[in-house]
């Protein structure tokens, strides 16, 4: 669950969490709801996207001793993040961390990753026992991914993350999925992330394959046309379509043994 991103701001959503008080308690909602992971980005007092570790660690804080959830903190390259910078979240307690294997037009940027900045944020990652989770913006990312394993920077079984339908990356469609899908190792796990419309549409066919589903704010606004949607909205509705389709919903105990999580990262210890 993603609940936050970089991009989105109240006026956009009113239910868009900001504060890191926000963001928590919004994430326990979910969590009750049936969310299991919590995609971590923050926010400055301007609901400017930041870096700032403390930030980050101010969500994790605020949600010790409450919750079950995986932390999974983004490394992501806005708010001005350098290298350091995005090296210094990682010092935050998490099991997870986003990890973006190469570059990528936004509609009005470009994501940049350079190979260097990849294998350094892999390797801190590594040095801390923090699962990464490839980010997949297009296909050429995966070979990226798979030789950050062979040069020993992440461990096998992987766990690559489709994102699908932004402007400029790759399409929502279920034959790109299908093809995504056939070109990671079969030990490997699998989430999409649907862009705007494409959330709900790809979420089904991702539990359909046996993978699993991001939904959240970060990557869509909407429930329905014209109807924004809260977080809590998000997962409830594809918890529930998961089960109508005979897939059980994952709570974090179980989603920790699916990804192979240590518990070393947990919150509260």
């Amino acid at each position: 669950m993603a609940p936050t991103g970089s991009v989105p701001r109240k006026k956009h959503n009113e239910y868009l969490p900001v504060t890191p008080t926000e963001i928590a308690e919004c994430a326990l909602r979910c969590e009750d709801a049936g969310a299991s992971i919590l995609h971590v980005h923050v926010r400055d007092e301007l609901e400017n996207p930041s870096d700032d570790p403390a930030l980050f660690m101010e969500v994790v804080e605020k949600l010790k001793g409450k919750s079950e959830l995986i932390i999974q903190i983004s490394t992501g390259g806005r708010a001005n993040a350098t290298l350091d910078s995005r090296k210094a979240r990682l010092e935050v307690p998490c099991e997870m961390a986003s990890l973006t294997t190469g570059s990528v037009n936004f509609p009005n940027s470009v994501y940049s990753n350079p190979p260097d900045l990849v294998r350094s944020l892999a390797g801190e990652m590594k040095s801390r026992g923090i699962k990464p989770e490839m980010e997949i913006f297009d296909v050429s990312m995966i070979g990226a991914a798979l030789s950050l394993r062979d040069e020993g920077l992440a461990d096998d079984p992987l766990h690559f993350d489709f994102v699908m339908g932004l402007k400029g990356a790759q399409p929502a469609t279920i034959e790109h999925l299908v093809y995504l899908r056939s070109l990671i190792p079969q030990d490997s796990t699998w989430t999409v992330a649907g862009i705007g419309r494409a959330q709900l549409v790809m979420g089904v066919h991702a539990i359909l394959m046996g993978g699993h589903v991001r939904v959240g704010l970060e990557d869509n606004l909407y429930l329905r046309k014209g109807v924004l949607a809260s977080n809590e909205m998000l997962v409830e509705r594809i918890a529930r379509i998961s089960r109508e389709l005979g897939r059980d919903v994952a709570r974090p105990a179980e989603a920790r043994e699916i990804l192979h999580l240590s518990v070393g990262h947990r919150i509260g210890y």
